[in-house]
């Protein structure tokens, strides 16, 4: 079987609803494109709502309690294997341009990490390395979104090659002297933007890929849409006063959810309880009181940003169609988890398992094996990619990863690969840690050592506004559920070593 090239675009926070093809509000002709000529997964989610655990997976094919990275400030083992690394083992090139945050943005004796501060903005480090980096042979990084302080590595050392010394003026300090907490109109120039940073670079690759002729997987990772809300000009105003449905919360919703919930309509919330860890609780802040015409703008500018990362989208469909590398090259767009933009009265991102949050866009081009002009609802899950690709490539998928092969499915040769998905979110080691179980219908989130949890009919309540596991009428359902999640905890556990006698 011939062994394809791959080519992963993802961007990052990226509610599943903001694709052209599903929602006419808003613009994204490129993606739609990438619908057209292979497959929309409308039933996809990530492994965990927040950006280093779902990246991990994507890259592991384990779940975050497996492969470390289980929050945000954690750091991937760089012991754990990689998809990268097998595929280079079958003769592949292997680069990642962009994000990876795959460790935190601090660092430690016991901990190191490659993405902290000082060394992120170290330029003689970063001028000397480009890899190894879990399993990519070829990496040129970047940390920041939009103006944020965090700017350095690869993409810094570029911005200085194309504007010396003025590009600090787009960013915040330390690395820049742009004054923080403007937000909407980024004044930086599309030119200089990483945007453009990383389409270039992508295309550079490809280039050079195709004269080596040697098969590769390109990781083409944009920051965006993730907030600070802020887009250079035209895209910031470009759903400026347009027809867009505004999301907001339900009154009584959360009257039979986890107390966490209700207290993030609370200004002075006592958190204190919940920070086991010491560390920053990540989307518990007060999330009321926020003008209806902030959130409009808000989401203006979000679906600006989509559009934007649209557009640098297509620019890498047709360096693909320039290099006659379409039909060699299976095309994977997906993001690292959902978004909160009003939803429930929430914003941002946070524990609650909530749709919006943990369902993730999911497109597939690879001519002719994936059909074209399909939408396809069989569950996957972004933990499923390792695998998948591996059995693409005709690279034997390791008894080690959890993911299950989605190969038949994409394909159209099997209606699906699993019965359920499974999402986990560790905020903290036992004060907020969640297991969410979703099959075709039903939705439970379990709580480590707490008699809360969440149900919800999908069917009947698309959007999750009636909390059904206190209803003495759902009872043997929720029994019935557990017991399924239970399975599907013993089924998503690795086989590490192969049994090769009996004993």
């Amino acid at each position: 079987m011939h062994s394809p090239n791959i080519l992963l675009i993802t961007s990052d926070q990226q509610h599943y609803n903001t694709l052209g093809i599903r929602n006419p509000e808003i613009h994204t002709p490129n993606l739609d494109r990438l619908a057209r000529e292979g497959t929309l997964f409308n039933r996809a989610y990530c492994s965990n709502p927040t950006c280093t655990p779902s990246r991990a997976s994507i890259i592991t094919g384990l779940y975050p309690s497996q492969h470390g990275a289980w929050s945000l400030g954690t750091k991937l083992p760089e012991q754990v294997p990689a998809l990268g690394d097998y595929l280079q083992k079958a003769g592949y090139r292997t680069a990642l341009i962009g994000k990876a945050h795959f460790q935190p943005k601090a660092s430690t004796a016991s901990f190191s990490s490659l993405e902290a501060e000082p060394l992120l903005y170290d330029s003689s480090f970063w001028k000397g390395f480009h890899g190894p980096f879990y399993g990519f042979e070829h990496v040129e990084l970047m940390r920041n979104h939009t103006c944020e302080y965090l700017v350095g590595q690869h993409y810094a050392l570029w911005l200085e090659e194309q504007c010396p010394g003025k590009w600090r003026e787009y960013f915040a300090p330390p690395a820049g002297t742009r004054p923080a907490n403007s937000l909407y109109q980024w004044e930086i120039p599309e030119e200089y933007h990483y945007n453009t940073w990383i389409t270039r670079r992508c295309c550079d690759l490809l280039g050079s890929f195709r004269r080596e002729n040697r098969p590769f997987f390109l990781w083409a990772s944009f920051p965006d849409p993730h907030p600070p809300y802020l887009a250079p000009s035209p895209w910031c105003d470009m759903y400026a006063g347009a027809p867009l449905t505004v999301p907001e919360g339900r009154p009584g919703e959360f009257m039979n959810s986890p107390p966490h919930f209700a207290m993030t309509q609370q200004e002075d919330a006592d958190w204190s309880s919940y920070r086991e860890s010491g560390q920053f609780l990540h989307g518990l802040r007060f999330h009321a009181g926020i003008p209806p015409e902030q959130i409009r703008r808000n989401m203006e500018v979000y679906y600006g940003m989509i559009s934007y990362l649209d557009h640098c989208t297509g620019i890498l469909l047709d360096r693909l169609d320039t290099l006659g590398l379409c039909e060699d090259t299976l095309v994977i767009f997906t993001t690292d988890h959902g978004h909160l933009f009003g939803q429930h009265g929430l914003h941002y991102k946070g524990p609650f398992l909530y749709e919006d949050l943990i369902r993730v866009p999911l497109l597939i081009r690879y001519p002719p094996k994936v059909p074209a002009g399909r939408t396809c609802s069989a569950l996957q899950s972004l933990v499923d990619l390792a695998p998948t690709l591996l059995d693409f490539c005709s690279v034997p998928v390791p008894s080690s990863m959890s993911g299950v092969n989605q190969r038949q499915v994409w394909m159209g040769n099997e209606e699906a690969a699993r019965r359920y998905v499974l999402c986990e979110n560790h905020q903290e080691p036992s004060s907020l840690q969640q297991r969410c179980y979703v099959d075709e219908r039903y939705k439970l989130t379990v709580y480590a050592d707490r008699d809360w949890g969440e149900l919800y009919d999908l069917a009947e309540d698309p959007g999750e506004s009636h909390n059904l596991w206190v209803h003495s009428d759902y009872r043997d359902l929720k029994e019935k559920l557990l017991l399924h999640a239970l399975w599907q905890e013993m089924n998503r556990e690795p086989m590490w070593m192969p049994r090769i006698a009996g004993a």
